[in-house]
């Protein structure tokens, strides 16, 4: 790879199997990867592993954090570790405001610290080119989820998905290729001119209860509550509902178990389906995020 982060230092602190790829990565690229938290990972002449977060962060040019981020209490995502790995206030204070926090998901918690310290943070999962790509591997996720809950074929079955953002306009495309009767529910009339356009049927959102008593399979993208308990009393009690909005999504689980109907809330599937893959695009996008933070390209270029 071409030596593009020559010189640059960067802290990594947690994550799971897509920071091993992305940090073998990044080591090919020039930077030199103080690393804490990651599973599996060799050291080498350019990736050193730190004996604490305050050891990692120390001289870095970059914090970089894994995808799910951090959770309540400062506990930074890695599965692997059986002690928690915390990052606290007095620990990212060591941390010279002028280094960027580079995460996947901001959570509460990075919220509040960063809104303490004073720390920048970029959300490089909401980014429009990681969040298409990433489209790619959540419906092909999706659908495998689907097929392996359900006693029919996706082919003919009744499938509606809620939203038609990044992730939405994938799966749709999908689910009509593998031939199912595929409607998408939209806020906006120019998406739903689209969704027509696209060969699926629209169906405005004030209109969703007209067609989920026919629906097989039900995928939500939106995050915000949109399948509530007067909703999800239409759905017919053999469907599946799959979930893929963020935490808490936009299913009322507790009144869908209570009708009997299988829902199941799904976030974060790239990198538990096909985490190669999700380390690539990582790999991708995170070295032109860093370069144009530091200002080694121009913001055209990235």
């Amino acid at each position: 790879m071409t030596p593009v982060l020559n010189g640059v230092t960067i802290a990594v602190v947690g994550g799971d199997q897509r920071q091993i790829i992305l940090v073998n990565a990044l080591a090919e690229m020039g930077a030199i990867l103080k690393v804490i938290g990651v599973p599996n990972l060799k050291s080498g002449p350019k990736i050193i592993q730190a004996a604490s977060i305050h050891e990692a962060l120390k001289d870095a040019d970059v914090l970089l954090l894994p995808v799910p981020g951090i959770g309540d209490g400062g506990r930074v995502y890695a599965p692997h570790l059986s002690v928690p790995l915390i990052l606290t206030e007095e620990t990212l204070a060591h941390l010279p405001l002028r280094v960027p926090i580079l995460v996947g998901v901001i959570k509460k918690a990075l919220k509040q610290l960063v809104a303490r310290t004073g720390h920048r943070v970029i959300e490089y999962m909401e980014l429009d080119d990681v969040a298409i790509y990433n489209s790619i591997p959540s419906a092909e996720g999706a659908i495998q989820m689907a097929m392996e809950a359900l006693p029919i074929t996706i082919h003919g079955s009744n499938a509606l998905v809620i939203g038609f953002g990044r992730t939405g306009i994938t799966l749709a495309r999908m689910l009509k290729g593998i031939g199912a009767h595929t409607y998408v529910a939209a806020r906006k009339q120019k998406d739903l001119a689209r969704i027509y356009e696209c060969g699926y049927v629209p169906v405005a959102f004030a209109e969703i209860d007209r067609v989920l008593p026919g629906m097989n399979i039900i995928f939500n993208t939106v995050p915000a509550l949109v399948l509530d308990r007067e909703k999800l009393k239409k759905v017919r009690p053999d469907a599946y509902i799959l979930d893929l909005a963020s935490h808490p999504g936009g299913v009322d689980f507790e009144t869908a178990a209570g009708l009997g109907i299988k829902a199941v809330l799904a976030p974060g599937l790239p990198g538990k389906v096909a985490p190669v893959t999700a380390a690539q695009i990582l790999v991708e996008v995170i070295p032109k995020i860093i370069m144009q933070e530091l200002g080694l390209t121009k913001k055209g270029d990235a």
